[in-house]
């Protein structure tokens, strides 16, 4: 388990966050519903050439839950660039996942973020996007925040599931699971759905075009949260390359190939 043993506050917001390793800096922005704990097994790989940086996104994992909470994506942009000024970073290298994704391209795009190389996969970042499930949540968050534990145990590990193409051991469901557990999580876990709006993608959308540095677009070829053709044009966008297929992986590539992001990476630190 990755440990994060820091909390900055943020827009009101405490946020935890680590950093382990030696060298220039690589930082690591997760996706939902998940946690910086989606690099345990991909944070080690790097400690030897890079200082990694990783943080719990606003409502999730470690960093505060509570009523009433902005934790849309229109928040997450604006705590990276405070945590650049933080821990004063001009370009890392960034590895970026789902929202994470979302997160590192709103920041570059409206907070003008720069970075030395972006490593990006399977991201929210092109309409449509948004689930059944989620457009269903959106309508009745109160409904699902006050059912049964039992219940939302139940449903929670049957939905990251979805995630991955192969099965999740029962370590990563417990791990991915234990932040939305309980009077806190349960309601804050439907609380991030709620707010998952198409708009923020949207207002950036229209702004992509080729990044300063490089950038390596990634995509699980059995995502059946985000199709790879989406991958293929997010990085005829933003990319001089095109899209790296992943087969064998779906939505959650840290557990279903975990060896692909490490070497697209590390290609990436070799070039620098």
């Amino acid at each position: 388990m990755l440990e994060l043993p820091n909390t900055s506050i943020i827009e009101g917001n405490a946020v935890r966050w680590g950093k382990c390793g030696n060298g220039p800096p690589l930082v690591a922005i997760h996706g939902t519903p998940f946690s910086s704990q989606v690099w345990r097994r991909i944070v080690p790989e790097f400690t030897d050439r890079r200082t990694v940086y990783y943080f719990d996104l606003v409502g999730y994992g470690q960093s505060e839950m509570r009523r009433n909470q902005d934790v849309s994506l229109a928040v997450q942009n604006r705590v990276l660039t405070s945590l650049f000024r933080e821990w004063g970073l001009e370009r890392p290298d960034i590895l970026a996942h789902d929202f994470g994704g979302a997160t590192a391209l709103r920041a570059y795009y409206l907070n003008g973020l720069r970075y030395a190389s972006l490593t990006i996969f399977d991201a929210v970042a092109l309409a449509p996007w948004g689930s059944p499930f989620v457009q269903h949540v959106r309508q009745h968050e109160a409904a699902f925040s006050g059912m049964p534990a039992y219940m939302h145990r139940a449903l929670l590990r049957a939905y990251l599931q979805t995630a991955a193409y192969k099965p999740l051991s029962e370590e990563a469901l417990e791990i991915y699971s234990a932040p939305w557990i309980g009077p806190i999580g349960q309601p804050a876990f439907y609380r991030q759905i709620a707010q998952m709006d198409q708009k923020f993608t949207d207002e950036v959308q229209g702004l992509y075009a080729r990044m300063d540095c490089p950038v390596t677009v990634l995509w699980g070829e059995k995502d059946e949260w985000i199709p790879y053709e989406r991958g293929e044009t997010l990085a005829a966008a933003i990319s001089e390359r095109p899209c790296m297929r992943i087969p064998d992986a779906g939505h959650l590539v840290q557990e279903d190939r975990p060896e692909a992001i490490v070497a697209a990476v590390i290609k990436h630190l070799m070039a620098n």
